[in-house]
């Protein structure tokens, strides 16, 4: 008589309901782990398991925006690269200056051209994947800028490899912007606010004085405080009154001059001073 043994598909569900126990205890691990070891083991399955994914998604998304007219996106950057610096008495002023106190001279270019790569996987709609890294000068905490009709603040950059980084924009739970309105009068945090649909994802400027109001269409840039963000970058406009705690503070919705759906070329911010010149170009296009 024949011995009795598991049929395969019981031995396989086993091993299945094994795999998944395995998986989630790992998940439960790793979601207690200090945010630098998350950072640092998510690193390491970029730069190794999913490396072929990454390349591949690359892969398709460039051949996607050469589909578009990428041209028409590059000449909009060339553009704004060239007013930039074609600023000639900023430059040589800077020039003379560090002659004169015998320093190194600084590089001509004070931003990194770079294309845009969306991971394309559950969760990571918020990460910009560049094609720039330490190579080109790029470094954590730089700026991220694109012009997308006028120049707007996109995110930050938050890891750093040779040729490649990888940042967020303003869409992600952990971006945060020390801003103010453009004549620098009233002050606030700039942070993201989850729709129901990621299309309306929108920031709201919290923590001004509630004794100031600030009328619909103001513009809101970085205000340089904290030494994440250069001052003068804008953000966006006000939209209306959000929240009020009477005696205390006001908040307001501000609509964003970049959405981080069009984001394809973008230019990574490596001088503080540059932001000068963005600014000039912003009242430019502002009143024109």
């Amino acid at each position: 008589m024949a011995s009795y043994t598991d049929a395969p598909d019981e031995g396989r569900g086993r091993r299945d309901l094994s795999m998944a126990a395995f998986f989630f205890l790992c998940s439960v691990v790793v979601f207690y782990l200090p945010g630098g070891v998350q950072e640092r083991i998510a690193a390491g399955l970029r730069s190794s398991v999913l490396r072929p994914f990454i390349v591949t998604q690359e892969l398709l998304s460039r051949a996607r925006l050469r589909a578009e007219d990428a041209a028409e996106l590059q000449a909009q950057l060339d553009s704004m690269a060239a007013r930039i610096v074609s600023q000639a008495p900023l430059v040589a002023d800077h020039r003379r200056l560090h002659e004169l106190l015998d320093l190194h001279e600084r590089a001509p270019l004070s931003f990194v051209p770079a294309s845009v790569i969306r991971p394309g996987t559950a969760g990571s709609e918020s990460m910009l994947l560049l094609d720039v890294g330490s190579a080109a000068g790029v470094s954590p905490g730089d700026p991220v800028i694109m012009r997308d009709g006028r120049v707007g603040l996109v995110g930050v950059i938050r890891e750093v490899r040779q040729g490649t980084s990888l940042g967020i924009d303003w869409s992600h739970p952990d971006f945060r912007a020390s801003a103010m309105s453009a004549d620098g009068e009233i002050y606030g945090m700039v942070e993201p606010r989850r729709g129901i649909f990621r299309e309306e994802d929108r920031l709201i400027l919290d923590g001004t004085p509630f004794s100031e109001t600030l009328p619909v269409g103001t513009v809101v840039t970085t205000s340089g405080l904290g030494g994440v963000y250069p001052r003068g970058i804008p953000i966006g406009t006000v939209q209306g009154l959000a929240e009020a705690e009477a005696g205390w503070r006001k908040a307001y919705w501000v609509r964003p001059v970049v959405e981080t759906g069009s984001v394809t070329h973008v230019l990574v911010l490596l001088d503080d001073d540059v932001t000068e010149d963005l600014m000039d170009l912003f009242r430019e296009e502002e009143g024109s």
